[in-house]
Parts: structure tokens; C-alpha cells; sequence
């Protein structure tokens, strides 16, 4: 929501002219985003590197499960960001909890995915 006012902010700044550039370029991009292929039904098979931090832990799970949608993974990848950040806890803790955060939305996500089936 924050995102979206700030955008209103910048847009209401800009001349009439760059308002229209603005508006092309967010057509063409929802246009993108409509015309790409759905997101695969199963997690992506992508491994986990040895050495890894946990930023690039929750990229690369972002990137493993994009089935899932983000706004729900965010605060949970968040505490775990924060626990290993400011309480120290060790990467390889933070990411191991990050993979269960994942796998556990994506079993939601199934379970939704059912229910919506049994439900037509």
C-alpha cells in the first residue's frame, strides 16, 4: 500500500507528458506480466549452495517456489532476516527455518489449490 501512494506522489510531481510516459510504460509492463506463463504447479529444483547468506536464501527459495505470493512469506522471512541479524543467530539456523517457512506455505498453498477443485 505504501508503494502504491508513493507512486500516486511521483505521478502527481510529473508533467503532463511524463505522466503519460508513465502510464505507457505500467500499461506495457501489466501487459508483460499478463502474458507470462503461469508459474509452475512444483517447487523449482533449485539447491542449496554451501555458503550462503540469508538474503540470497530467501531470493533463491523466492525463486524455488514462485507459485507462492510473496505478501504472505514476508513477514515470516522477515523475523527469521531479523533473528539472524540482530539476535545472531547463525545463517545455516536462519535459512534451515527460511526452507520449512517455504515448504510449509507451499503445503497451504496446495491445500488451497484442493480445496478450490472440491469446492467447483
Amino acid at each position: 500500500m505504501r508503494d502504491s501512494k508513493r507512486l500516486v506522489s511521483i505521478f502527481r510531481t510529473l508533467s503532463e507528458s511524463r505522466q503519460e510516459a508513465l502510464l505507457d510504460y505500467a500499461e506495457f509492463l501489466a501487459g508483460k506480466e499478463s502474458a507470462a506463463a503461469a508459474p509452475p504447479a512444483e517447487p523449482l529444483p533449485i539447491p542449496r549452495p554451501e555458503q550462503e547468506n540469508v538474503v540470497k536464501a530467501i531470493q533463491r527459495l523466492m525463486q524455488t517456489y514462485p507459485m507462492l505470493e510473496r505478501n504472505q512469506i514476508f513477514h515470516e522471512a522477515s523475523a527469521q532476516m531479523t533473528r539472524h541479524l540482530v539476535h545472531g543467530v547463525a545463517a545455516a539456523e536462519a535459512i534451515d527455518e527460511l526452507e520449512r517457512i517455504f515448504a510449509r506455505q507451499y503445503q497451504r498453498h496446495l491445500e488451497a489449490l484442493n480445496k478450490d477443485l472440491q469446492a467447483s
